[in-house]
């Protein structure tokens, strides 16, 4: 199902480019011999907070010429989030298999930031168009969070390389599987990748998809099973009383 990567089919570091000292991100254990390849169409990122799946991600935003706040190529001139660039990204080489016509950096963290830009562009009588037709003809804002994220997501992905920082955060199990059934069309429809960093079991389902642990400095493939996200999940559904024993001193 997942196919092989349509796009970037690999991204490595260059140690002489980094600074002396090693301040962040360029501290993170694995920066210093990062040589990733992306086998499949799907490929997914997971580990602990800080471990650094958004920082890299947000790397190959830059390498794709993709904002580093999220959105498409359209969005460069915008700066609509708070972040301008990628440092992580200066000391690193990406190889393209071909560069994609298209593609979207959806970054949960800053959502609000690019629906506030769609309304900018509303209001803007120099802009030309509708800001709001592939997002469903209204304002983001005028819908539930989750119900904005999945509208973006199943409007803007298509043909192209498409890297999803943390959708699972506004979503419901089974709005995430809406999510997991629009990747898998688009990429049995051909010409399309995605690179996605999530703490969500659901979404690790994802069959033949390649799972990058950053737990590990380097990087190495695990199976959904070995991941701590599925065992936590699992182990708590399955005998919730034995992880409150540890999580509350009054059991």
């Amino acid at each position: 199902m997942a196919g092989g990567s349509a796009y970037l089919s690999g991204v490595r570091v260059l140690p002489d480019r980094i600074p002396k000292g090693e301040p962040f991100p360029f501290s993170l254990p694995f920066v210093a011999k990062l040589n990733l390849a992306f086998t499949s169409a799907v490929t997914f990122f997971v580990g602990e907070n800080g471990s650094g799946k958004s920082t890299l991600l947000e790397a190959i935003a830059a390498l794709s010429q993709l904002p580093v706040s999220g959105g498409s190529k359209n969005e460069n001139a915008d700066q609509h989030g708070p972040e301008r660039e990628s440092e992580l990204s200066r000391v690193l080489r990406p190889t393209f298999r071909r560069k994609p016509k298209d593609g979207y950096f959806f970054r949960a963290e800053f959502h609000a930031h690019f629906a506030s830009l769609l309304e900018a562009r509303a209001a803007d009588p120099d802009f030309w168009g509708d800001p709001y037709r592939i997002y469903g003809g209204r304002s983001l804002h005028t819908r539930s969070h989750g119900e904005s994220f999945l509208e973006v997501l199943q409007n803007r992905i298509g043909k192209g390389l498409y890297l999803l920082d943390e959708p699972e955060s506004a979503l419901s199990p089974q709005r995430q599987l809406v999510l997991l059934a629009a990747i898998s069309d688009r990429v049995a429809a051909g010409d399309a990748q995605f690179i996605i960093a999530t703490h969500s079991p659901i979404l690790l389902t994802y069959p033949e998809a390649r799972i990058v642990s950053f737990d590990d400095p380097k990087l190495g493939i695990v199976s959904l099973r070995d991941t701590s996200h599925y065992q936590v999940t699992r182990g708590i559904l399955e005998s919730p009383e034995r992880f409150w024993k540890h999580l509350s001193p009054r059991q």
